[in-house]
Order: structure tokens, then sequence, then C-alpha cells
């Protein structure tokens, strides 16, 4: 009886060490198959590359020329959220348009880098950067519609639809028309029938506020435009009424414009006063084209039309005319641009300004000596080919932590 129980019990024992080890068995296949188990892959050490920066930590937002690296964030600011890695700017390369004509003022193309020589305050610089690309351009036409240029509107008009004639479909052209005051007439377009309308909608008005209109155009109207750009302005150069501007703050814009301005002067200065405009005079009084009416009214005793820029013969003198022509042609010049007289051959004038903005040489250089802020930089640009003309901007100012840009 006993040994009968002891086997039972054996058998017992057996049974569930069985069904433990099936037990067993199948927890760890199922295991295998939901968990498996994956051999991590050796990471390899960063390659070593020679000359190699250590990558900085500073994660400062970027700085750009012109602006303070005094903007650090106080002790205990907590960090920005975005990790990313932080692109410092800061360059000090000046760069500038550069037109190269022939003796007959044709734009001389081909030319290369190294037929380029810069110097700054009489010190050669390393040309740095080189590039001749054919790019459209916009241009704003800028029309005096003051009292002193109502005899030469028409041609005013006819010399502006010619410019546009001269440019092709990718180039666009802002139209803006000031007397007193100044006007937008048509924003940036390559549309001609609206270029045509918006030039023959500039009539005449009161006064002549030709420097807040320059300084309207360079400081607010050229910003916003980017690639090529220019200024084509018709006027006489005499100011009457500019209260916002005068002829120095608008001559300093100029020496950081990245534009060309190219003047139209048209001489509306009476006959006998030192001018050859192409309106009749009587008794010292200017008169209209064909204007029976306004004789009449001299004889008579009455209407006197104004002369000159303004009303009641401001701007008239010849000392005026002289210093508006003077500043045409400062503003050329400081720009890089060109002065034209209206009795040269415009036509031949406007083809060449085209070609000029649309065939520029861009190029640029990193001063050996940057300079302290506010000093002002000479540049003096040459062509070691023979019987060439350049036309460049002669100078910068330096601004914050660097160079201001004297063109693109």
């Amino acid at each position: 009886m006993l040994v009968r129980r002891k086997m039972m019990m054996n058998k017992f024992s057996f049974a569930i060490l069985c069904v433990a080890a099936f037990a067993v068995s199948a927890f760890s296949q199922a295991s295998t198959g939901i968990r498996p188990r994956v051999a991590p892959t050796p990471v390899a050490p960063a390659p070593v590359i020679k000359n190699d920066a250590p990558q900085s930590t500073d994660r400062r937002p970027p700085v750009f020329a012109g602006e303070s690296r005094d903007t650090a964030p106080a002790a205990g600011a907590k960090p920005s959220e975005d990790s990313g890695d932080v692109i410092k700017v800061e360059t000090n390369l000046v760069t500038l348009p550069v037109s190269v004509l022939d003796r007959d003022g044709r734009f001389v193309s081909g030319l290369q880098q190294k037929d380029f020589r810069i110097f700054e305050n009489g010190i050669e610089q390393k040309v740095d950067y080189f590039q001749s690309v054919e790019q459209p351009f916009t241009v704003i036409l800028m029309i005096d519609v003051s009292p002193s240029t109502q005899y030469k509107i028409d041609e005013i008009h006819d010399a502006a639809i010619t410019f546009v004639n001269q440019l092709r479909s990718s180039d666009k052209v802002m139209v803006i028309a000031f007397d007193d005051q100044v006007r937008v007439l048509c924003e940036p377009t390559n549309n001609r029938n609206r270029l045509r309308d918006a030039i023959y909608e500039a009539q005449f008005g009161d006064g002549t506020s030709l420097y807040e209109a320059v300084d309207f155009a360079v400081n607010r109207e050229l910003k916003r435009i980017e690639g090529r750009k220019a200024i084509v302005l018709f006027t006489d150069g005499v100011d009457t009424t500019s209260r916002r501007a005068n002829y120095q703050s608008t001559i300093a814009d100029i020496q950081e414009l990245d534009a060309l301005i190219y003047p139209i002067r048209f001489n509306t200065q009476p006959r006998g006063f030192g001018g050859g405009g192409s309106s009749g005079v009587y008794g010292g009084q200017r008169r209209r084209r064909g204007g029976f009416g306004d004789m009449v009214g001299i004889i008579l005793g009455g209407g006197q039309i104004p002369m000159g820029g303004g009303m009641g013969g401001a701007g008239s003198s010849p000392e005026e005319y002289e210093l508006g022509k003077q500043y045409l042609e400062t503003l050329a010049k400081n720009s890089g641009g060109r002065m034209f007289e209206d009795n040269n051959n415009l036509d031949a004038a406007f083809s060449g300004i085209a070609e000029e903005l649309r065939q520029q040489y861009s190029l640029g250089y990193y001063p050996d000596n940057v300079g302290q802020k506010g000093d002002r930089k000479q540049m003096k640009v040459r062509v070691m080919r023979p019987n060439l003309i350049v036309r460049a901007k002669s100078s910068y100012i330096v601004g914050e932590n660097g160079v201001r840009v004297a063109g693109k």
C-alpha cells in the first residue's frame, strides 16, 4: 500500500514538471516573437577634418553689418526655446555697380575680373567679388510738373515715352510726378499702355518740391524695389517749396544709395536771364507757345505769368538755375549715373542708359582698413584697357560695426 502511494506521488510530480516545462517553453517562444533582441549598431566616431573650426555654442541672434553686438541677454534670462543652429553674418564687403563705356558712350561688355582695379583712399584693394550678368531692372521716372516746366511739358512727355520705348518687356517702370506735392501715378509695371497713360497724367501744378520728391523716391520707393534699379529725373533742377528735405540732406542720402540717378535737365530759364528756353519773351515775361491771349493780357497790363521755378518769380534768378544745375550734376556723380541736357540727342542717351542698367558689372572688396562709424571713404575703379570710361560710385560712409554697402 505504501509502495503504491509513492508510485502515484511520483507520477503526479512528473506530470506537474512536464506541464511547467511546457509552459516555460511556450512563454519563451511567445516573448521571442513579440520583442526580438536587437544588437546595437556601433557608432563610428565623427571624422576629423583638417582646419575644421570648432562648433560655436553662441546662440545669440545673427548680427548684420550696421547692427550692434551689445544685445546679449541679461544674466538669468531664460534661453530661447529654439535650439536650431544660428548662422552669424558679419561682413565688411563693399559692393558697387560699375559701367564701362567707350568714347562713343557705348557699353563695353566681355570684361573680366582681372581687368579691374579698385582703390580706397588711394590704396589698392583686392577684388574679391565680380559679376557680369544681363538682368532686367526697374526705373522710377520722376516728372517735374511745376510752373517752370509748363512750357516744356510736351517735350517732357515725349522724352519720357521715348525712354519707355527703349526698354524690354522684362524691365519695369514706376511714374512719379511732383510740383509742390509728390504723387505716384503708376506703380512699377511693364505694361506700356499703362505707363503711357500715367505719363500723360502728369500735368503741371504749383511750386516745386524737388528735394522732397528725391527724398521720397530714395528713402521710400527705392527701398521696396529688388534687383537693379535707377531714377530718371526730368526737371530743371530748381526747388522752391521743399520744407522736409533740402539740398544737403538729399545729397547725403545718395552716398548710401544702391541705385543710379540720371537727371535729364530741361532749361526753362527765360531768355535774357542767362538761359536758353524755347518759349518766347515779351517785356521780360515768359509766354506760352502760341499764347495770344497771354500777349493781350500783358499789353493790357493784366495777367503776369510766373517765371522760373515758382510763383511770383521765386526760383527764376540765374543763381538759382545755376544751383539747380549743380544739384543735378552732383546727384548723377555721387550715384554713378550721368546728367543729360534736353538739347542733346535724348534717343541715344536713353538707349545708353537702358544698356548701362541692363549690363552693369558688379564689383566687391573687403577694405584693408574698415575705419570708424561716420568715416567717408573715397573709391576709384580703373579698367586696365585704353580709351575706356568707368562710371561708378566715388565714395561711401562707414556705418555701425562695418561699412555700408555702396551698391548692388
